[in-house]
């Protein structure tokens, strides 16, 4: 599937619906191929989109094992762009539904930085940043602070 994304926020509402319906082609189309993550879920990093894409297919396929729909939020969105670069940085709250009774389970909200490139007229996810902050005393990621 070959998206074009001719606004920065198109590519936050794929986002959304990309998650929502476990559509991994779809969640990949908004990746640039050499892109690079800091994730803060298992791995340090991620770089190149043939790796991004294994990790998101354990992903969907768990939230599918699970019976889990994400809903997904973003508050305190912030989106600078020129011709050909854009950064946005924000909350993103990710919300787990039962799938068959809509049920809510569980949330919790990460910090992102997302820098998107334009290529052929197309905006793209090149870097993502997600982070928490983090508890001294613990050493835990605090997932609710929003």
């Amino acid at each position: 599937m070959t998206e074009v994304f001719l606004k920065v926020q198109d590519v936050l509402e794929n986002y959304k619906k990309a998650i929502y319906e476990k559509d991994v082609e779809r969640f990949i189309s908004m990746y640039a191929p050499e892109m690079h993550i800091y994730d803060c879920w298992g791995n340090w990093e991620v770089k190149g989109i043939s790796s991004w894409k294994e990790n998101v297919v354990g992903w969907f396929n768990g939230l599918s094992e699970d019976g889990v729909l994400l809903k997904v939020d973003f508050t305190d969105l912030v989106v600078e762009e020129n011709a050909n670069l854009a950064y946005v940085h924000c909350a993103v709250t990710f919300a787990a539904h039962q799938e068959e009774s809509g049920e809510k389970l569980r949330q919790m909200t990460n910090r992102f930085t997302y820098c998107l490139k334009k290529v052929n007229g197309s905006w793209g996810i090149a870097h993502e940043h997600s982070s928490l902050p983090i508890n001294m005393e613990t050493g835990k990621g605090i997932f609710n602070l929003k």
